[in-house]
This record gives structure tokens, sequence and C-alpha cells, in this order.
């Protein structure tokens, strides 16, 4: 297979980004903040964030990442570089400016994020993942609605120990929709799609999103989301995460494959030969091996684990090393897996810089100047408004502002950091990005 080519600079993004920062430098900084904070936003936002120093670098990276000049892991290196030498949270000498910009590598949160990355990893080479959609297809697969529903339970079964949503749904459930819809004949290079194709893919991308936003480890920008609150006071538990997200998530999740099914129509009502083709290819697969048991045994730690670790005086993160070394000592995994986990690493690096802005934004009061800002602008033009109708704009406004995110996390990042708690608890900002 051809190794695909690397992606180089996008130079004029980035050149535009760099003299809209260099300029935005130069400004008096806006009253009630201070230099460093200003130029650390600015950073922030030209990669992807001291007071008006750390806003600069903040609105930097961000729109560095939105315009996809480099990679985003890239990115991140260059936010952090950009950061020290500028001494962007003011410290006094060189070594505690790139100490400050590496602080975050020690996060405890995000070891959680790599760590549960690494042992996803164990669902696609065991095979159980794939056992798992197989049996759901076997099981609720005679007719096509059935057959959606089947794979947005496999998805469900999965998204607590499965971070990345995309390795969930585009490493195990996708490819089964595709050659689900081949063999019915439906492919997406022509009007066959519409027989039964359009509504299997439409679906498990949608539900995909609702899976993601059930449990605090099913989405990676569900861990940012809750480590940005934790910066503002707001402490979030696996547990109370899944009751806050249960009721949204159990309506979307019984509701979307209907409505997708509604607006696409498929061709195909009934799939009676769908539970066979499971069967033939469970019966290939075999019975499940010493690898798939191991894995399943694994996850059941990690949950009981993840729920009830504060009784038991287990960190969430802790816990999640110990599943990766049960893994790593039964042989499920190898180091050579664990180091080509490139989507582990890659976001060890851009989650420690834009977590890093982020809470130096906080500690420079960059955020609390611009959330009073924010709040006092709203409080001036919708004064009496009810709390509803607000509630709803700013959802809509989160929502819509997506359209300038290719990455759901680096939005999270951008938005959550740089508003107030108020703001940011009325967005439930991972909630809403992955509900809709």
């Amino acid at each position: 297979m051809a190794e695909k080519k690397s992606q180089g600079v996008k130079w004029l993004p980035f050149i535009l980004i760099l003299v809209i920062a260099a300029g935005l430098w130069q400004l008096t900084p806006p009253s009630g903040l201070s230099a460093p904070a200003w130029h650390s936003a600015i950073i922030f936002v030209a990669t992807g964030i001291p007071r008006l120093f750390l806003s600069i670098i903040f609105v930097a990276t961000i729109a560095s990442i939105v315009a996809k000049v480099l990679p985003i892991g890239a990115v991140g290196i260059i936010g952090i570089t950009v950061f020290a030498l500028a001494y962007a949270a003011g410290d006094k000498t060189a070594s505690g400016a790139i100490t400050t910009a590496l602080s975050e590598l020690n996060s405890s949160l995000i070891w959680l994020i790599v760590v549960a990355f690494m042992i996803a990893r164990g669902f696609i080479k065991t095979g159980l993942g794939r056992r798992i959609a197989l049996q759901m297809i076997r099981l609720l697969g005679k007719r096509t609605l059935g057959l959606a529903y089947g794979l947005a339970f496999a998805d469900l079964i999965l998204s607590p120990a499965m971070p990345s949503n995309t390795a969930r749904c585009g490493g195990v459930i996708y490819p089964i929709a595709d050659s689900l819809a081949r063999s019915f004949d439906s492919h997406p290079e022509d009007e066959s799609r519409s027989k039964i194709g359009t509504f299997l893919i439409t679906c498990i991308g949608n539900v995909n999103d609702v899976t993601a936003a059930l449990f605090m480890t099913g989405y990676t920008g569900n861990l940012l989301a809750v480590k940005l609150a934790a910066n503002a006071g707001v402490t979030l538990s696996w547990g109370s995460w899944f009751i806050a997200a249960l009721l949204p998530c159990l309506v979307s999740f019984l509701i979307v494959p209907l409505l997708v099914y509604w607006l696409t129509r498929p061709e195909i009502k009934h799939t009676p030969d769908a539970p066979d083709l499971a069967r033939k290819e469970l019966a290939q697969m075999g019975s499940m091996t010493r690898g798939e048991w191991l894995m399943l045994a694994t996850v059941g730690v990690l949950l009981v684990l993840w729920i009830f670790g504060s009784s038991l005086g287990v960190d969430a993160t802790t816990a999640s090393f110990v599943g990766l070394s049960i893994l790593l000592l039964s042989g499920v995994l190898t180091w050579e897996d664990v180091k080509s986990e490139k989507g582990a690493w890659d976001t060890l690096i851009w989650f420690a810089a834009l977590l890093m802005m982020a809470n130096q934004l906080k500690k420079l009061g960059f955020t609390s100047w611009f959330g009073n800002l924010i709040g006092d602008s709203i409080g001036s033009t919708m004064h009496g408004t009810s709390w509803i109708i607000i509630l709803l704009l700013l959802n809509a406004a989160y929502f819509y502002t997506h359209y300038f995110f290719a990455s759901g996390n680096a939005q999270i990042a951008a938005l959550y950091a740089s508003g107030n708690a108020q703001i940011a608890a009325l967005l439930s900002v991972s909630l809403i990005r992955r509900s809709f």
C-alpha cells in the first residue's frame, strides 16, 4: 500500500495569521486586561493561548487549527514553542517559561485520554468490537430499521471504553454497515445507494454522536470539557456525567434511527438475509478467543473502577492504567501496539498545549475579563428575557459555530476556555456538541 503523503504547511493562511497576530500584539490591551493575558490569548487562537500576550497566543493557535495550517499536533508544538519564547505567562526566567509551557503534560486527565485510546485498540485487534456488532445484527437485523438499531446498540456497548468515536465508528461499525449495504447491492457511487446504504451510513454517523455524549469516556472532547470545568471549580465524575446525559441521550438514541429512516426512506424495508450473513461471519470468526475474553474482562474492571473509583480510592486515570497494564501483562496488547497508537500520542501533545493555554488564561484573568464582558453585554441587551430563550440562543450559537471548526475538541477548547463559568454551564459544551 502506498505511503500516505504527509501534509505540508499551508503558508498563505499561516502568514496571514502571523501578520494579524503580530498586529494585535502591538495593540494596547483592552481596559481591565493585562499585557500578558492579551498576548497569551493571541497565541492560543493563532495556534488553535500571560493576560494580553496569552490571549493573542491563544487566538493564533485556534486560528491555525481552524485553517488547518498543519496537523493539529504540529500546531500544538508550535504553540508551546511560541508561548515559551514569548514568556507569555509573565515568567521571569527561560526555565520558568518552558516549565509553564509544558505544565499540562503531567495532567492526569490527559493521560486518561491517552491510555484509553490505547485500551480501545484492543477492541479492534482482538475482533471483540466486530463480534459485538455482528451479534447485534443477528438479533435485530430482520428489518432495515432493526439493522440500524443493531448497529446503534453495538456502538453503545463499545462507547464507554472507546474515547475515539472516530475509531469506534470508522474502525468497527462503518466497515460492517458498508459491507451490509453492498450485500444488498447498494453502492455509494450510484443511485443504488438509496436502497439501504444512505440510511445505514447516515444513521450510524448520527447515532455515534449520541453514544459519544452519553459516557464521559465516549469522546475525547468530553474529557477536555471535564478538565476545563474542573479549572472553573466544577467537578464532574464518570457517574455524574452519565446521570446528567442519560435522559437526553436515551431519547436521542431511540429517535435518531426513526427520524433518519423517515428522512431517507430506504427502498429496502425488510432484510431477512442480514441475520444469516451475520451468523456466517460469526461462524468464520469461531468461538471467542482468549484475547476477546481478556478484553471483555478488562472493560468490566474498568467500568467498575470508573463508576465506583471514588469509593474504592482509585482515581479514574489510575483505573485506566490498571486496564492497560492488564492488557500488556496478558499479551492482548504489546508495547509495539502502544507505540503505534498515533492518535494517542498526537492527542497528548495538542491537548497539553490547549489545556496549558486555557489554564493560563484563567490564571492571568483573561477568562473572567472576557466572561464579564460577554455577561454584561447579554445582560444589557437581553434584560428581562426568559432564561430559556437565552439558553436556546446560546445552544444555537454554539451549534452553528461548529462550521468554523474541523475539530470538535478545538471548538470546545476555544469556546469553553474563553467564556465565563455561567456561559460554559449553559452551553453544556460537549453534550451539545455531540447530541445534535
